[in-house]
């Protein structure tokens, strides 16, 4: 936007109207504010573990943004991560090659996926109750497959992205970064610059307009949650790069996490608003939160409320904007 246009609408407008800047501005003061009060978080191995440790939930934030942005939500996306990094560990436990249970555990989360994105459209069900369902089948599934095990994870494929490197000998990256940071271009590209990514904003703006336009609703909400299991696929192997050891009862908070990151991130709840990059920036935030009450000592439950609060902020916001745009 040009310096006219931002005399015109006003600094506050430009921010009600653009979702990321809002999210960007308070990365900022929170990281500005930690390292004033804190001794060690402009460290560079501070600032590495923060990002390290929004790598899994960020990743399931990206696939939760596809389906918010159509009016959906998904509460089975974590479950489904789980699924896939317990058949990718327990595959290879039982002699299967690394690369086969690679790839066959992320199939399996791309097909609940599938199924839940087919149950909506095919019967037009909300997506909030039938994630739900899908999150208790998903659960109960992963339990059941464990046998109350978890599977320690030692073929080198299998925590890949959790292999670390060194920039200028001093910041410590993993590969996992680079490959989350490729996602979140990929799909920003897709969603700003192809035809199918305006569909996913037209559906999650108003689906009968939609179809009305001539989109096909129906083949693109399918798409959506389609693409958004093979992201939480690849959430699974970030995880076993992270932590080497495949729990059936890891990300328990994980779904909830990620419409956090999305939610702060400046996407609208109820479709049709937001960015991919806005969420990338709203996963940094909840790290970051975290990473410095930490260090300031306060306790985690404090750091759940001190989420929440934001949370409820972001939506009041977002719906403000959207009166303002009516």
């Amino acid at each position: 936007m040009t310096t006219t246009a931002l005399r015109r609408t006003g600094v506050g407008e430009f921010v009600l109207r653009t979702p990321a800047v809002g999210p960007t501005i308070a990365l900022v003061v929170a990281v500005a504010l930690f390292s004033l009060t804190t001794d060690t978080f402009l460290d560079v191995d501070n600032l590495s573990l923060v990002v390290q440790q929004s790598l899994v939930v960020g990743t399931l934030a990206l696939g939760q943004t596809l389906v918010i942005l159509t009016g959906g939500i998904d509460l089975a996306n974590a479950a489904a991560c789980v699924l896939g990094t317990l058949l990718m560990a327990r595959l290879v436990a039982d002699g299967v090659a690394a690369p086969l249970a690679l790839l066959a555990g992320i199939a399996v989360v791309v097909a609940v996926g599938a199924t839940t994105g087919g149950v909506v459209t095919a019967l037009g069900l909300p997506p909030f109750i039938v994630t739900l369902g899908v999150l208790a089948i998903v659960t109960a599934a992963s339990r059941i497959y464990a046998g109350g095990q978890s599977f320690p994870v030692t073929d080198g494929l299998l925590g890949l992205l959790g292999t670390r490197q060194y920039l200028f000998g001093q910041i410590e990256l993993t590969i996992g970064m680079g490959v989350a940071l490729g996602m979140y271009l990929l799909l920003w590209y897709s969603l700003t610059r192809t035809a199918w990514g305006r569909h996913v904003y037209a559906v999650g703006n108003d689906s009968e307009a939609a179809r009305l336009s001539g989109i096909h609703v129906r083949r693109t909400l399918l798409s959506v949650y389609v693409v958004a299991g093979l992201v939480y696929g690849v959430a699974a192997w970030q995880a076993l790069g992270r932590v080497p050891n495949a729990d059936p009862n890891a990300f328990q908070t994980g779904n909830l996490d990620s419409v956090t990151a999305v939610v702060l991130g400046g996407t609208s709840l109820f479709g049709g608003r937001g960015s991919v990059l806005g969420t990338l920036v709203g996963a940094l935030i909840v790290a970051v939160l975290r990473s410095g009450l930490t260090q300031a000592g306060i306790d985690n439950l404090y750091q759940d409320v001190a989420t929440g609060v934001l949370v409820i902020a972001a939506v009041a916001v977002d719906r403000f904007a959207r009166r303002r745009q009516r």
